[in-house]
């Protein structure tokens, strides 16, 4: 799970400051206020991950990209070359990393349990180059600083092991070459030292962290008639939610199961039939199954009946809100358990009861999946439908973080949400949603108008 997330000169943030992501964390505020820029550093880091190139220092996208940040210089804040790009971020790991004692293999160095990591990146010569990166954990400190000589800028790195007494290898006193990415220890970090062959681990940590990572923009697939499946098993539902039936029918073949509750009481369900038990608590159906067209074929069919007397049909034949949903259903109960999910305005073209069911199933999710969720929304009745929860302890104050975005001065700025035990913002920021006050004294001013006959 990622804990905090920090950015500098990352587009519209000169300085986000240390933001704590909590399980469930919610981005609210004002249209071009940077909200979707936070989600969108963590989505170039991981195709920065996935990139096959390991000297492309960040991949800020293309059009097959899950995000399109154009050149490096276009993603510096106000496009200023003389500002480096710093991305800072902690995270608790799955399971605990244990270093083995290079000296004694048999010993343990390190125990691990979270990691935080931070780079920075510089425009040089119309292009990215990385100043440093470092792996911190219980005081320690394990990174790559370019070096300069005689005042002469270089590519040649030196290794920083703070506290840990690195060892050379004779006759290997070079420096080291760029790193892996921005992120990673070239060959010779081990191969020039006798002592640093664990550093891989702590990349492979962070690459671990990405590839546990996966999003869902606003504009979802509009749903087809029928869908091909030829058996192959998604990493999640795309960008668009492309791949939501595919992920389903895949869950289904596994018989993946997902369950609720604690210990012995713990019960668990098909993924399918918890994606319809949803479908059903927003109102939206009354049953949904997936079919085959016809024996042994690859082409399948989204049969929902929207009533329990009503006809079977497929999910073209009903209301847009049910193939908006899915995706996002699909999502959370397909991801594996450990899984960051980045949602990007899930409530897009639902009705406001159906925006207030979004946060029921984040908290059933966060909680008895343990997976985290960071959603960017413009929905009041998601977040009052949170707050409500918070109130009749569904899930903690903590276990939440909500922020506020919006513009001052040209830069965005994130306004942490307070919220007390009883669910209340006690720091709830003018204009949230709007003009709420204003607009009911507008509209009284002009019934009093009106009534006594004053013309406009």
């Amino acid at each position: 799970m990622i804990t905090r997330l920090r950015l500098e000169n990352f587009k519209s943030w000169e300085d986000t400051g240390d933001l704590r992501l909590g399980r469930l964390t919610g981005l609210f505020g004002t249209n071009s206020s940077g909200k979707t820029s936070l989600l969108q550093a963590l989505l170039m880091m991981r195709q920065t991950v996935e990139s096959r190139d390991r000297s492309r220092v960040v991949h800020t996208g293309d059009d097959r990209s899950l995000v399109d940040l154009g050149t490096f210089h276009d993603l510096l804040y106000n496009h200023d070359a003389e500002r480096p790009l710093r991305l800072s971020f902690s995270w608790t790991l799955p399971e605990r990393l244990s270093i083995a004692n290079p000296e004694t293999p048999e010993g343990v160095l390190y125990r691990i349990s979270a990691l935080s990591f931070t780079t920075e990146i510089r425009e040089r010569q119309e292009r990215p180059v990385v100043e440093s990166f470092a792996y911190q954990f219980d005081g320690h400190c394990f990174g790559m600083r370019r070096r300069e000589e005689n005042g002469h800028e270089k590519d040649a790195y030196d290794l920083n092991t703070g506290d840990f007494p690195a060892k050379r290898v004779q006759g290997r006193p070079w420096p080291l070459p760029s790193p892996v990415k921005c992120y990673g220890f070239p060959d010779e970090a081990t191969g020039y030292y006798q002592n640093t062959g664990f550093l891989p681990d702590l990349v492979l940590a962070l690459e671990g962290l990405f590839s546990r990572l996966s999003y869902l923009g606003p504009l979802r697939e509009y749903p087809h008639r029928t869908y091909i499946w030829g058996g192959d098993r998604p990493l999640d539902v795309g960008q668009r939610g492309e791949q939501a039936v595919a992920a389903l029918l895949a869950a289904r073949a596994a018989d993946l199961k997902s369950g609720r509750g604690e210990g012995k009481g713990r019960r668990y369900k098909p993924i399918e039939a918890r994606i319809a038990e949803w479908l059903r608590k927003a109102g939206l159906i009354h049953s949904f199954e997936l079919r085959p067209v016809a024996e042994g074929r690859k082409d399948f069919e989204v049969k929902v009946k929207t009533a329990r007397d009503s006809a079977e049909v497929l999910i073209t034949d009903v209301g847009f809100g049910v193939s908006q949903l899915l995706p996002v259903l699909v999502l959370c109960y397909y991801v594996p358990e450990g899984s960051t999910i980045l949602l990007e305005q899930p409530e897009i073209h639902l009705h406001p009861s159906v925006q207030a069911a979004l946060a029921d199933l984040f908290i059933d999710v966060v909680i008895n999946r343990n997976v985290q969720i960071i959603v960017e929304s413009h929905s009041e009745h998601l977040l009052r439908r949170l707050q409500r929860r918070i109130a009749e302890e569904a899930i903690a104050p903590d276990d939440t973080a909500l922020y506020f975005c919006r513009r001052e001065g040209g830069a965005s700025v994130a306004d942490k949400l307070e919220v007390d035990l009883y669910g209340n913002i006690v720091n709830w920021p003018a204009g949230f949603f709007g003009d709420e006050m204003g607009d009911l004294f507008a509209k009284t001013e002009a019934e009093m108008r009106r009534r006594a006959g004053i013309p406009r």
